[in-house]
């Protein structure tokens, strides 16, 4: 596996290269997308992308955890955290992807 990142600027170019928008309006673009689906998750709504998956917030409860260094008990608070679940599709593309590499 190769550890390239795709970042904001990345997306921007793609959008720019294939729909013809300019790079500013690409880039707005991007960022409003990101914007609105930082806006839902934080209302505690799910995101759901077709064919991409499903972003979700759920909250955890408090429990006791173990420090492993000391071994003592520590209380762990409650708190939200973010999950995705991937769609089959994604997943498919994915492992066929995987696969056809030499």
């Amino acid at each position: 596996m190769n550890e390239y990142t795709v970042t904001r600027a990345d997306l921007s170019e793609a959008i720019y290269k294939e729909m013809g928008l300019s790079r500013t309006e690409s880039s707005l673009l991007v960022e409003s997308i990101l914007d609105h689906i930082v806006a839902a998750l934080v209302k505690g709504e799910m995101v759901k992308l077709s064919g991409f998956g499903t972003f979700s917030v759920r909250d955890k409860p408090p429990r006791m955890g173990r420090n492993p260094k000391t071994g003592r008990e520590v209380p762990i608070t409650s708190r939200r955290i973010l999950t995705f679940k991937p769609s089959n599709v994604l997943k498919e593309r994915v492992n066929s992807a995987l696969t056809q590499k030499p």
